[in-house]
C-alpha cells in the first residue's frame, strides 16, 4: 500500500461492494473517529458485517482491520502535523471563513494533493509511456471541461519542443482524429473520475486503431482505466467549495510536468532548440517599461 491510506482508499472507491463503500465513506469522512473504533463499532456504525469490515480491508491489500487502523493511524497523525505546518486546525473550508482562513486552506490541500501524487506515480509506467511519446509519429490528447484544460497543457508543451501533438476537446473531433491514428501513435486521454464518456470513446477508438492508450485519473480502477495500455494517477480529494474538477486540476498539470521533463531529457538537444526558438518568438510581444528596456 501506498504511505498515504487515505489516498488509496479514495482510489478504490468505484471498485469496492456497496456494504465496503459504505465503511470506506466513513473512513473517508471521519479517519480520526474511525481510529478510535473496534471492528464491531464500525460494522454496526457501517450497517454492515463483521466479514464485511474485514473483506474491505483485505481488498485494499491489508491482513485484516488491526494492519488497517494502524495505517490508518499514521495518515492521521501526518495530516495532523501538515495543518499545523499551514496553520489551520481543520482542512474543510467553512462558509464564515475568512479570506486569510481560506487561502491557508487550499494550500495546504494543493500542497498535500501534490505530494500524495508525486508519492502514487509509478516511475517505470511513466518512462514507458515517454518512451512512447518520443518515439510517436504523433500524439493525440483528449479531455472535456477542466480535464480539457490539462489536455490543452500537454500539448503546447509537446508542440514547443517539435512533437506533433493535437489537443481535442469536441468529442467529434476526436474520434475523427483517433480513427487516422497509426500503430507507434500515443493517445493520452484526462478524466479525473475515469468515467468521462467522451475520453472513453476517443482512447477506445485510438486503441482500435493501433495506438498505444493512456489514461491520467484520479481512480486506477475505473472503468476507462481497465481498458488502457497504461494508467498514471493522481492523487487529489475533493470538498465542500472544491469538487473534483477543482481539486484534480493541479494534480494532473503535476503528472503532466512529470511527464514532459522525462520527454524533454531524451530529446535532450532536440528540445533545448525548439524550446528556445518558441520563447525568442514571443519576446517582442513583451511591453517594455522604461528607458532601459526592462521586459
Amino acid at each position: 500500500m501506498n504511505e498515504d491510506v487515505m489516498q488509496e482508499l479514495r482510489a478504490a472507491v468505484p471498485a469496492l461492494r456497496p456494504s465496503e463503500r459504505r465503511v470506506a465513506e466513513l473512513v473517508l469522512q471521519d479517519p480520526a473517529r474511525v481510529v478510535s473504533l473496534s471492528i464491531t463499532d464500525l460494522a454496526e456504525l457501517c450497517d454492515t458485517s463483521v466479514a464485511s469490515v474485514v473483506r474491505f480491508c483485505r481488498s485494499l491489500g491489508y491482513t485484516g482491520y488491526a494492519e488497517f487502523r494502524r495505517e490508518l493511524a499514521s495518515s492521521v497523525g501526518r495530516e495532523q502535523v501538515s495543518l499545523g505546518r499551514f496553520g489551520v486546525s481543520d482542512s474543510d473550508i467553512a462558509a464564515d471563513d475568512d479570506a486569510s482562513a481560506v487561502i491557508a486552506k487550499i494550500a495546504f490541500h494543493e500542497a498535500r494533493a501534490i505530494e500524495a501524487t508525486a508519492a502514487a506515480i509509478d516511475a517505470t509506467v511513466l518512462d514507458v509511456i515517454a518512451d512512447a511519446i518520443v518515439g510517436a509519429p504523433r500524439v493525440d490528447i483528449y479531455g472535456v471541461a477542466s480535464s480539457g484544460i490539462a489536455a490543452a497543457d500537454l500539448q503546447q508543451k509537446l508542440h514547443r519542443i517539435g512533437m506533433v501533438a493535437f489537443a481535442w476537446s469536441d468529442v467529434h473531433l476526436a474520434l475523427t482524429s483517433a480513427a487516422v491514428l497509426t500503430p507507434g501513435c500515443v493517445a493520452i486521454g484526462f478524466s479525473h473520475s475515469g468515467l468521462t464518456v467522451e475520453v472513453a470513446d476517443s482512447l477506445a477508438a485510438a486503441r482500435d486503431s493501433g495506438a498505444t492508450t493512456v489514461l491520467v485519473t484520479n481512480f486506477p480502477s475505473s472503468p476507462i482505466a481497465k481498458d488502457v495500455d497504461h494508467v498514471l494517477t493522481t492523487s487529489a480529494s475533493e470538498t465542500r467549495y472544491r469538487p473534483g474538477a477543482m481539486s484534480g486540476r493541479i494534480t494532473q498539470l503535476a503528472v503532466i510536468d512529470f511527464l514532459f521533463v522525462r520527454v524533454a531529457q531524451q530529446l535532450s538537444d532536440r528540445a533545448a532548440e525548439p524550446l528556445q526558438l518558441t520563447y525568442d518568438a514571443v519576446q517582442t510581444h513583451r511591453l517594455n517599461y522604461g528607458r532601459r528596456g526592462r521586459r
